[in-house]
Formats: C-alpha cells, structure tokens, sequence
C-alpha cells in the first residue's frame, strides 16, 4: 500500500492565506475574437473549481474551452465562455457580478436585482431558497410516480414552488421546495411536517428496494442548503445509478465517430496522478457535472483541458485522491469510469421536450402530471418553477415504454393543458426545430456545449423562476 506523508496545515492558517492573497479575475474581450475569456488567479483548496465553473453555468453562460492548473497552493484557470446566442459577454454588469462572484465563491447570495433587471429577464438559478421547505425524494422509477408524489402534496396543502427531478437508470431523484398552501412561507409545525414525510414516504416506498433507507428528506430553510443540481447528483450517487454504467466498450475508436460516452483512468507514476480522458458528445453543464462527479469523490484536479471537436467534447483530469494518493487498484478505476459515465448521462434528457408557461396555482404540478399520465406518457426529467402569478418549466416526456411520444398523443396534451406550451424536436444531426401553438416552424442554431435548454423559454414575458 502507498502511504503518502503530508504536513497538517491548520485550518485558520489556510483562511488566512486565501484571504491575504485574494483571487484576481479578470474578463478578457479583446484575446478571442468569438469567446470572452474568463482568467483566474487563485489560492487552492479543494472544491473551488467546481465553484467557480458552478459561477458561470448558472448564469447559463457555454463553457467552450479550459484550461486548468493548480499545482501547489495556487491555480491558474482559464475558462472561454459565450452567452446561451453564442456572443461574448459584453454587459457590463453581468462582467461585475461574475468577477465579484468568482472572487467569493464562498459567500454567494444570488443575483441581485439590478443584474436581473439590466439583463430584463428572471436570472437563474435560485438554486438554493432561505424562504421554502425541501423536500428530497429518491427511489426506483415507475410511471406515474411524479404524479403521485404531486398528488398527495396537494392532498395535504403544500404548493409546490419548484420541482426539480431526474431518473436515469431505472432511478429517481427530485428535489421540491414548498411552502404552506394556506398561510404562506415554509411549513414549520413539527406535526404536519411528519406527516407529508410519512405520506410521500408510503407514496415512494413501496416501490424502494432498501425499506430501511429513507427515500424521503425533509430540510428547513437554510442559506447553506446544498446547490441544486450538485445535490442531485449526489441523490443518483447514493442510489447507486452508475453501477449499470459502462460507456463504450472499448471495441470502436474515437476517429471512427462513436458517440458514446468514453471514459479511460491510467496511472502516470513519474508525476504521481490519475490520467483520466473523458470524452462525450457536447452539451450543456457538461463541465459541472464531471467536475461535480471528481470533487464529491474526493479527487482533486490538479491540471485539466477541455476542448470541442465538432459535436464531440473532450476533457483530460490529472487527478489525485484528497489525501495525495493516486487510485490504488483497477476495481476504484473502473468505479470511477462508472461514475463519470453516470454523471454525464443522468443529464442527458430522453424524449420529446414540452416548454410550459401557464398561471401558477395550487396543484398545478398534479394538474400536469396527471394529464400526462392519463394520455399515456412517463416523465423522464422536469424542472418547474413559479414566478408571482406565472409558471414555467420543461417536461421531457416518451410513451409508458420509453419510446417516442406520438404526436397526435402530445397536440392533445397541449390543448388540455392551455397556456404557452412549446414542442421542442431535438435531433442531434440537426438544428432545434421549435413547433409553437399555431403551427408555426422555427430554425435556431446550435451552440457549443448546450442545445438551448432555456432560451426559448427566456422569450416568454414571465421565464423561469423560484
């Protein structure tokens, strides 16, 4: 066994140092001629990448290209970004927050007011509310579950502010934040709080394998609640979703124009690290999710590039344990292999997407599920929010079977649900074809490292919001 021998470091000395030596930003739009270049100096420590990359994807800003490199006590790291129309970021505004932002990773409170006003839309995320109950939810996948989960909250008075759930897998993780249908602001009586646990939990588990594992968390408000879509991760991590994940098999090329995902882990013993390569097709928040997957493992990236090669992204990690060890045996490869493939896939959406924008009510989410349901199709992936008197989101949804919803199934959809609803067609050979209520067709262009998740809905009057 490699035993590695490290100096204690005490904690406030640390402190002392990043705050002494504060981390320099600096937005460049003069280098590139087609990205704004994103640079900063830094003091090391472990998580501050994903921080910073976490920065700029919720600002829904593309990562093109990075470079990385935080050998010692210090990082250099590069980051070429565009906004979600592939144009540099050129408002100045939003250039202050992000230097600001990326300066404090620590102490991040949101996006301020001014910014949403100046960029006159509704910035995400809110990925963390000080105002609303969480609720976390993971379990085994079956259709339907999303509308009896949303049932039996509306049966016990709790309006659903956002949702947020993936399955991948055959497994389920959503996180929902609520508040009290009738008074308004977190649900804080013990009482009633057991019982939407007890009620969600008979909802979940009797179709959860493990009967002595909670498939249910509830969270007060809390300004340190864990961001979002990191959290989600970790919910599919503990589910042990990536144990059916393999990638590629290894039989075809990278030249010969595989589209699965490829993850390889060797060993460079001259320096010490883990070489892993990483490649997969280009899409949004690809860059957090592997950089989540590493941090929540426990590895630290010291040196890494990220680059696109037409619709193929390719990213190297020259990683280390936190302790300062490299992988130990071929079973912790293969798991970490597992679990990138995992990471990256659990995002990737399958099925017909449908942007909604409607009045926000009490039971809406189980007025939209339900009608989903009884037309004969599964939710694989949504995310909803509500903004004042509006609600929006996208519903990724395929027939009970897991194949392509049938379109006369989805217009029928549309018309029992009114409101704004989009149809978005995704084909990974061509552009975005968006099909609005009156028929009407539109082109729009695809972008490096994301198809556009939320522009169109950033066009509607009221966009997404918690």
């Amino acid at each position: 066994m490699e035993i590695v021998y490290q100096p204690y470091i005490d904690p406030e000395f640390e402190s002392l140092i990043e705050r002494i030596n504060a981390p320099r930003v600096c937005i460049d739009n003069d280098t590139c001629q087609h990205c704004t270049v994103v640079k900063v100096d830094s003091a090391n420590r472990h998580g501050i990448l994903l921080e910073m990359v976490q920065v700029l994807t919720d600002l829904d800003l593309v990562i093109s290209k990075s470079y990385i490199c935080s050998d010692g006590g210090w990082l250099m790291d590069v980051f070429h970004v565009r906004d979600q129309l592939g144009k540099k970021i050129t408002d100045e505004t939003l250039n202050l927050y992000i230097q600001q932002e990326l300066c404090d990773t620590k102490m991040r409170a949101g996006v301020p007011k001014e910014l949403q006003t100046c960029q006159k839309r509704k910035l995400r995320p809110c990925h963390i509310s000080t105002e609303h109950t969480a609720l976390e939810i993971t379990g085994r996948d079956r259709p339907g579950l999303m509308s009896d989960i949303s049932a039996a909250l509306y049966e016990l008075g709790c309006h659903i502010m956002t949702a947020v759930a993936w399955t991948h897998n055959g497994r389920m993780a959503c996180i929902i934040q609520v508040e009290d249908g009738l008074k308004g602001g977190p649900i804080m009586v013990q009482k009633r709080l057991a019982l939407v646990q007890e009620k969600l939990e008979s909802v979940v588990e009797g179709h959860h394998e493990n009967r002595d594992k909670k498939s249910v968390l509830l969270t007060a408000p809390a300004a340190d609640r864990t961001h979002t879509e990191r959290r989600l991760h970790q919910m599919m991590y503990a589910e042990k979703d990536y144990e059916p994940c393999q990638g590629c098999d290894g039989s075809c090329r990278y030249w010969n124009g595989c589209k699965k995902t490829h993850v390889t882990v060797e060993t460079c013993k001259e320096k010490g690290y883990s070489v892993v390569n990483v490649r997969s097709r280009d899409r949004n928040k690809l860059l957090f999710d592997t950089v989540c997957a590493l941090t929540d493992m426990q590895y630290v990236v010291f040196h890494a590039a990220v680059s696109l090669k037409g619709s193929m992204a390719n990213q190297e990690y020259f990683i280390r344990r936190q302790d300062g060890s490299s992988l130990a045996s071929e079973t912790e490869s293969r798991k970490l292999a597992q679990c990138l493939v995992a990471a990256i896939e659990r995002r990737v959406s399958h099925g017909l997407r449908l942007d909604i924008c409607t009045e926000n009510k009490m039971g809406l989410l189980w007025y939209l599920t339900r009608v989903f349901r009884e037309n004969g199709l599964s939710i694989t992936r949504t995310e909803i929010g509500t903004h004042g008197e509006r609600a929006s989101g996208c519903f990724y949804v395929t027939d009970a079977s897991g194949n392509d919803a049938n379109p006369r199934t989805v217009e029928l959809v549309r018309q029992q649900i009114g409101g704004s609803v989009f149809v978005v067609n995704k084909s990974p050979n061509s552009s975005l074809s968006i099909s609005r209520s009156n028929g009407e067709m539109e082109e729009r262009p695809r972008f490096s490292l994301g198809n556009l998740l939320w522009s169109q809905l950033e066009r509607l009057t009221f966009s997404f919001g918690h």
